[in-house]
């Protein structure tokens, strides 16, 4: 049977794929940064998952202030780079995973959750970007992705409970699947930073530092959280953090952290990472 072996957080700062795309990792402001997933890198690259369940927020790219999912699931076979402004990445297209995406469409939804289907869309910096950092520059990316977009840019956002209890009804669904596949499920976005208002440029170490820490050993108690706590503590894009509930959502009530980064600032934000394993 399918399973989930392992869960990923990282940011998807957009800037971090453009130090990647244009050779910058290695300047003075950025290897501290890419430093950091030097290890991540060796450790995916002996994990060999088959499919990755990836959590992030779309940019209006593929959706807009016209249409915005509250979660939606990437169904499709592929999934080009998104054109943000300035062209596409210079990275792989998306390779999606249709059969399994379907089951856990039907699993999630009869389990309450209203997943919209898309069946082709484009994937912007907030999928590629964490790619980029696990994997570096392949000609193409070495397992299969399942895009999972969640509404965290226009109000209302899904609260972290409901995000972790969608987190556990991924892995019901994913238990379910009649096919041996070694899945992960990764959280992308946050940490802490606002980009606009008088509070912009935003960090707050000691707040997310905190949440790491809760993530990995009180994730039930922090689903708890209000969005008020987010946007006070971790600023208006703070609230990006809900969906790393729904990565922690996906493991083990027990889990064995890997690897823990945390650094600022990589564009005036604040970036974490953890690797946990289903003990």
């Amino acid at each position: 049977m399918a399973r989930i072996t392992a869960g990923v957080t990282t940011s998807h700062v957009p800037a971090i794929g453009a130090a990647i795309d244009l050779g910058k990792t290695q300047q003075e402001y950025w290897a501290p940064l890419f430093a950091g997933y030097d290890y991540s890198k060796q450790w995916i690259a002996e994990q060999k998952p088959d499919v990755i369940l990836l959590v992030y927020n779309d940019h209006a790219s593929a959706f807009s202030m016209e249409l915005m999912p509250t979660f939606a699931i990437g169904t499709g076979e592929k999934f080009q780079p998104a054109d943000e402004g300035w062209g596409p990445r210079p990275v792989p297209e998306v390779v999606g995973h249709p059969e399994l995406a379907a089951h856990i469409a039907q699993s999630v939804i009869q389990q309450d959750f209203d997943l919209t289907l898309v069946n082709r869309m484009d994937v912007d910096h907030g999928l590629t970007v964490p790619l980029s950092l696990m994997f570096g520059q392949p000609e193409a990316w070495p397992c299969k992705v399942i895009p999972i977009a969640v509404n965290v840019v226009l109000y209302p956002p899904p609260s972290g409970r409901r995000c972790y209890e969608l987190g556990k009804a991924l892995r019901r669904a994913v238990d379910s699947f009649d096919g041996d596949l070694n899945v992960q499920v990764w959280g992308t976005g946050g940490m802490s930073h606002q980009l606009q208002g008088p509070r912009a440029g935003l960090i707050n170490r000691e707040f997310d530092n905190d949440f790491l820490e809760r993530l990995v050993n009180d994730p039930e108690e922090l689903s708890q959280m209000p969005h008020v706590e987010y946007v006070r503590e971790a600023g208006s894009e703070g609230v990006e953090l809900v969906m790393w509930l729904i990565m922690r959502g996906a493991l083990d009530d027990k889990v064995t952290e890997k690897h823990r980064f945390y650094h600022v600032p990589a564009s005036n934000t604040a970036v974490g990472h953890l690797i946990l394993e289903n003990a």
